[in-house]
C-alpha cells in the first residue's frame, strides 16, 4: 500500500467504525468455529495488527501470530500486540506444513502484489488436515474507486467469484456471501456522486463522532440479523468461510 495508507490504518483501525466492524465479525465468526484453547491462529497480511489487538483481548485462549508484507507495517504490530509478527509474503509464507489451525486474512488477497492462486495454495499448505480458512474481500469490481487505488487493490469480487476460487484451490465446505450490506446503499451513492476516480481520497479517515457511531451500530444490527440468518444478497464486502480437507 502507499506508506500513509499504513500511518492511517495505525491511527484509525482501533476507533474508526470500519475497522471495528471488520474486527467484530471475524471475531464472531471465531467464536463459532468453537475451537479448542490453543489453537493456533494466523493473520497473513496483518498489517498493523489492529485484528490481533482485539483478538488478544477477546479470545486469550488463542495462540496468535502475524505475518505482514511491509517491515514498518510489521514492526508497528510487533509493538501493539507483544507478538512475533513475522515479516514475510503470503504468496510464500515462512511457516511450515500444517502450522496453524486458522488462517485469516482480511483484504489481502485483492492486492496488486499477491498472487492469488500462491496465496490460497499457502494458506492451504500451512493450515492443518481440517483447519479453517476466513477471508474478508472488497466486492464487485465496478466499485473500484481512488480508495483500491491508494491500497492496490487489484481485485474486487462477487461471492460466487470467491467463493469458487477458494474451492479451486482444494478447499472444501466453502461458504460466503456478503456483508456491510445495509450500509451498501450509502456506498454506492458515495460512488456515484463521486465526479472522477481521482477526485477521492482514501476511504480510512476520521468521521463525526456520531456518523462513526450511526454507522458502526447499522453493522452490528447487521451481525445480529446474520445470527438469526438473515442475509441480503449484495453488500460492499465478501466474507469466506473454509475447510482444508
Amino acid at each position: 500500500m502507499e506508506r500513509v495508507e499504513y500511518h492511517r490504518m495505525a491511527m484509525l483501525e482501533a476507533t474508526m467504525w470500519w475497522y471495528r466492524a471488520l474486527h467484530a465479525r471475524m471475531e464472531a465468526r471465531l467464536q463459532r468455529l468453537g475451537l479448542p484453547a490453543g489453537a493456533r491462529l494466523l493473520d497473513a497480511g496483518c498489517g498493523t495488527g489492529g485484528l490481533l489487538v482485539c483478538l488478544s483481548s477477546m479470545r486469550t485462549s488463542l495462540a496468535l501470530h502475524g505475518l505482514e508484507f511491509d517491515a514498518e507495517a510489521a514492526a508497528v504490530a510487533r509493538e501493539k500486540t507483544g507478538l512475533a509478527i513475522q515479516v514475510g509474503s503470503v504468496n510464500a509464507m515462512p511457516y511450515a506444513d500444517g502450522a496453524f489451525d486458522v488462517v485469516v486474512s482480511a483484504d489481502v488477497l485483492c492486492h496488486a502484489g499477491v498472487d492469488e492462486a500462491a496465496a490460497l495454495a499457502e494458506f492451504h499448505r500451512c493450515l492443518q488436515p481440517g483447519g479453517r480458512l476466513l477471508l474478508n474481500l472488497p466486492a464487485y469490481q465496478w466499485m473500484a474507486s481512488a480508495h483500491d487505488a491508494h491500497v492496490h487493490n487489484a481485485r474486487r469480487y462477487t461471492a460466487g467469484q470467491a467463493r469458487a476460487r477458494v474451492a479451486a484451490a482444494g478447499f472444501t465446505a466453502v461458504t460466503g456471501s456478503y456483508w456491510n450490506s445495509l450500509l451498501f446503499p450509502l456506498m454506492l451513492l458515495h460512488r456515484l456522486m463521486a465526479r472522477t476516480a481521482s477526485d477521492e481520497g482514501s476511504d480510512v479517515r476520521p468521521f463525526p463522532a456520531w456518523q462513526d457511531r450511526l454507522f458502526f451500530a447499522v453493522t452490528a444490527l447487521e451481525r445480529q440479523l446474520d445470527r438469526a440468518g438473515l442475509r441480503l444478497p449484495f453488500g460492499g464486502s465478501v466474507w469466506i468461510e473454509a475447510r482444508k480437507p
